[in-house]
């Protein structure tokens, strides 16, 4: 486990003048907090005695089948018994991750991936392979071709991780065509998917995509979150295995942290049990919707020839792709000194790529900022272009390892 470089830069990041388009938090303050506090208070009152004890090692059962609601909105048709509740989606990475490697077998991840995922995967002893993407996600035919290079040199893939809607950090989507590809793929292979879906609710346009799990009941495990629909403070989480892994999971759960707070997971039930739950995830959506709009708008105005981004439909991430020459890394200090920060793309990536990139987030500033903090942004590259092409492009930095930031910015 590798702390990161530029975790100091981002203690001075946090301060009210920079402009973070850093963090990936939930705007948390478009919840109704006076009615959240109210309903806290009142179950304290009413179920105290419960909400305050230990609890199921897989989780409260009344919360496990309003999930199973929750994931039908993705078509997901599944029983209470095979999800697990955990301490956010998070631990359920881990938890799998712990399951399933030894050290030095092989998990199929997207080139760029979520960083929390890399971090974990790391601290297991795993050998991560990236699978590239464009801006439809994996590419089917790379993730065949990876996994047919890895058997014929003997090599051991446990898992396919993958985030196949508005991904973090590329902001991109898994089409449907692509999806049935890497189910048919990874099936052939007998490889398991391990399914990320915690942006899967938060599309600008149109209903949620059909999830990876709603069409391989058996070969893939989802994971969700409340975090990102209702609140991470709450730290709830959930997966949905076949009944083999699923006893794993609860044996796993259990040996980690004996039983997960039942306060939680009796706070996250009663709320969707009594507060309009889908109309609050469509005002997060507009909320989302808005602010992506701010900072493409700006980019499109503002961003020096040669930046290119993706354009996400939903989620809150933008992936941007530096002119040649320059290292977001490098960047990063000099951005923070301009008042603006952003996450280097090396943190995204186990084996030292990503110096070409950046991941722009929108989800927590006001679309003001959003619009001052790319100025900052692109006044401080356009700059670096200066220097290049006054000086060259010097010497690349060392990227070696999973640069992990804290979970503020993951």
């Amino acid at each position: 486990m590798v702390a990161s470089e530029v975790r100091a830069l981002f203690s001075v990041a946090s301060r009210p003048e920079v402009v973070s388009l850093a963090g990936g938090m939930p705007y948390v303050t478009a919840l109704p907090l006076d009615v959240v506090g109210e309903l806290v208070a009142d179950l304290v009152a009413q179920r105290g005695p419960v909400a305050l004890q230990y609890g199921s090692g897989q989780g409260d059962p009344h919360l496990r089948e309003q999930i199973c609601e929750v994931m039908r909105l993705e078509g997901i048709e599944a029983n209470a018994d095979d999800v697990v509740v955990t301490v956010g989606s998070q631990q359920a990475l881990d938890l799998i991750t712990r399951i399933f490697i030894d050290p030095g077998d092989v998990v199929l991840a997207e080139g760029p991936s979520y960083v929390g995922a890399l971090g974990t995967f790391a601290a297991y002893q795993a050998s991560v392979v990236h699978v590239p993407m464009d801006d439809e996600g994996l590419i089917p035919a790379a993730l065949a071709e990876t996994i047919e290079s890895l058997s014929r040199a003997g090599r051991r893939v446990k898992f396919l991780y993958t985030i196949p809607t508005f991904q973090n950090p590329a902001g991109v989507t898994l089409n449907e065509q692509r999806r049935r590809e890497v189910l048919e793929i990874c099936n052939r292979a007998r490889v398991l998917v391990v399914e990320d879906n915690p942006y899967g609710l938060l599309g600008f346009d149109g209903e949620p995509l059909r999830a990876l799990r709603a069409d391989d009941p058996d070969g893939v495990v989802y994971l969700g979150s409340f975090s990102k629909t209702l609140a991470p403070g709450f730290r709830v989480g959930w997966a949905l295995a076949p009944h083999a892994i699923r006893d794993k999971l609860v044996l796993a759960m259990e040996s980690a942290v004996l039983s997960h707070s039942s306060f939680a997971q009796l706070a996250v039930g009663r709320y969707l049990e009594t507060q309009p739950w889908r109309e609050q995830i469509k005002s997060f959506r507009e909320l989302y919707r808005e602010r992506c709009e701010a900072m493409l708008s700006s980019l499109e105005m503002l961003m020096p020839p040669g930046c290119t981004w993706t354009k996400p439909a939903g989620g809150f991430f933008v992936w941007l792709t530096l002119p040649p020459g320059l290292d977001s890394k490098a960047l990063l200090p000099r951005a923070v000194a301009e008042r603006v920060a952003f996450v280097p793309g090396t943190g995204f990536y186990a084996d030292a790529q990503g110096a070409q990139y950046m991941r722009l987030s929108y989800c927590y500033p006001q679309p003001d900022r959003i619009r001052e903090g790319v100025r900052r942004l692109a006044g401080v590259i356009e700059q670096e272009m200066q220097l290049r092409d006054t000086f060259g492009t010097g010497s690349v930095p060392d990227h070696g390892g999973v640069d992990t930031p804290g979970p503020d910015l993951a």
